[in-house]
């Protein structure tokens, strides 16, 4: 079992390092590594199947702290602020998805319905870390298209938990005599009692020996009473036979009002991801490459099938929502794959014997490379967007009444700066112009943004700076400078292509995150460009010096 560790985690490394590289997911290295491991002859030279049977269950107990972490980071309040779009959007997203994908899997492979309802929400569901995770490395998670796909994913993490719920009734029917409604309502009478316990135990059981334990300022022992209520609960829900994974997320939520959520995430965070690897790992190791070899096609097909028609469908229900066609689509590039809850739910379904082994197979490698190949699809979103716009999608035009409107808000403005983003940086840029006696106009995608400014009076537009028509109203022709305050190179250079085909000598001020997009940018034509890292690097530097008494 040790050599076996060693094997997973040193291949686990090897082959990250190789992803960080290429800027690609590493959760779909370690589905490759449990891939090459059970096909190298590894596993027989280590003890065979008992081996794999072990990592299972550490990979087991990796899903009950994915579940503990997901209940813990679960916000009642980004719930309520993005409740339009996560119940809106997230109902539609997983009905049309979900019930497609489940008529073609029912159709494809001849399932009955419960394998079709399984592989229906096996379809449906996103891989939201891997798109999160892309969007924050694109300097995108502010934007409208990420905002809906973290509404989404909230949504679909309340979908799960309610599934997984009922899931013991898909892949054990029982005794055909016993009607089903006998059946549900013991599972929901099981369940009653489940959340009446654990809500005993948020309001007096927990909070109180947290409490005492915090107050003994001991580490060690606050992190094992963390994992005693996590693995505590879970076993509850074990016992009720609702499922350790549930249990585990109800614990979760118990503590996510508690002043000790944030300590307990800084403890837990590092064994989650441990575990969690192992539970990727394990997956691979499920993956027979002889078989999968001969069944190329549908495994092609079925990615495709994800990433071209759940990417149009969401993003049609995005634009439906009232985002600009580029946010929708970067929505839609973002949800098209499957997620990590797909493979939890093949991995619990397999067994059942409810498809064949060659579906099976099929499934796991399907949901595995749409999701290897979700970051490199989110990245392609501007020149798809270029693309589809040039074929006349997406080219939307104001009314007369809309455009009259705004156009009087600005109408005013002479020798003005433009200011893209109301950002923390933009906020000060704003303030320090206006003081300067210099007038403003700023551009944002945020409605709440914009409304608080309309509110003061502030010149505002609710607009995409990669939209001709944005600069038309921002009154380009008659401004004297331009500031991206946001530090989203691709977003900064899709408007930078607008505004030189007007003013060409316009003066243009550009932020990044990175020293190795400073040059990309001016030569796209910025004068100037703040980049994070140097001038946090030269403050850095000065205060040090200061303090030391340099």
């Amino acid at each position: 079992m040790f050599s076996l560790l060693a094997v997973m985690l040193v291949s686990v490394v090897l082959t990250s390092l190789f992803l960080l590289r290429l800027q690609q997911s590493l959760l779909a290295g370690y589905f490759l590594c449990g891939i090459a491991i059970a096909n190298s002859g590894i596993l027989e030279r280590l003890g065979g199947a008992s081996l794999h049977d072990d990592v299972v269950q550490m990979s087991d107990f990796g899903v009950v702290l994915l579940m503990f972490t997901l209940g813990l980071e679960f916000s009642l309040g980004e719930l309520k602020y993005l409740r339009r779009l996560a119940f809106g959007g997230g109902t539609m997203q997983m009905g049309l998805c979900g019930l497609g994908m489940g008529l073609v899997s029912a159709f494809i492979w001849g399932l009955g319905w419960q394998g079709a309802t399984i592989l229906a929400v096996v379809l449906g569901m996103s891989s939201t870390a891997v798109s999160l995770k892309t969007f924050q490395d694109l300097s995108l998670s502010t934007s409208p298209g990420a905002r809906f796909a973290l509404a989404v994913a909230i949504f679909q993490d309340l979908f799960i938990i309610v599934f997984l719920l009922l899931l013991p009734l898909l892949l054990a029917p029982g005794d055909p005599s016993v009607p089903l409604l006998p059946r549900l309502g013991g599972l929901l009478a099981r369940g009653g009692v489940f959340v009446i316990l654990a809500a005993l135990s948020a309001k007096w059981i927990i909070p109180w020996v947290l409490g005492a334990v915090s107050r003994s300022r001991n580490r060690e022992l606050f992190t094992l009473s963390v994992m005693a209520c996590c693995i505590g609960l879970g076993f509850l829900g074990g016992l009720l036979d609702l499922g350790l994974a549930l249990g585990a997320f109800v614990a979760g939520l118990a503590i996510s009002d508690s002043i000790y959520k944030h300590r307990i995430l800084t403890d837990v965070l590092p064994l989650k991801d441990l575990f969690l690897t192992l539970f990727f790992v394990s997956v691979g190791l499920k993956v027979e490459l002889t078989v999968t070899l001969t069944l190329w096609r549908p495994i092609l097909g079925l990615v495709l099938l994800l990433l071209l028609v759940k990417g149009t469908v969401i993003t049609l229900i995005a634009r439906g929502m009232g985002l600009a066609a580029k946010q929708a689509l970067l929505a839609g590039l973002g949800l098209c794959s499957a997620g990590e809850f797909s493979l939890v739910l093949l991995q619990k379904a397999g067994p059942a014997g409810l498809w064949s082994l060659e579906t099976q197979q099929t499934l796991l490698a399907s949901v595995a490379l749409s999701m290897g190949i979700l970051p490199v699809a989110i990245r392609l979103g501007d020149p798809l967007h270029r693309w589809l716009k040039a074929l006349g999608w997406g080219h939307q035009k104001l009314s007369g009444k809309e455009e009259a409107l705004l156009s009087q808000r600005t109408k005013k403005l002479e020798n003005h700066a433009v200011i893209c983003g109301y950002g923390p940086v933009g906020q000060a840029l704003n303030e320090a112009m206006l003081k300067a006696g210099v007038a403003t106009l700023v551009v944002d995608l945020n409605s709440s943004t914009v409304k608080a400014l309309q509110l003061t009076g502030q010149p505002v537009l609710f607009a995409d700076a990669c939209h001709e028509e944005t600069w038309a109203l921002a009154r380009l022709d008659h401004a004297k400078i331009i500031a991206f305050t946001f530090p989203a190179v691709p977003a900064t250079i899709g408007a930078l292509e607008t505004i030189h085909r007007t003013r060409p000598e316009m003066p243009i001020l550009a932020r990044t995150r990175f020293s190795a997009d400073t040059e990309r940018l001016k030569r796209f034509g910025v004068t100037q460009v703040i980049n994070d890292d140097t001038e946090t690097s030269r403050a850095m530097v000065e205060s040090a010096l200061i303090l030391h008494g340099g």
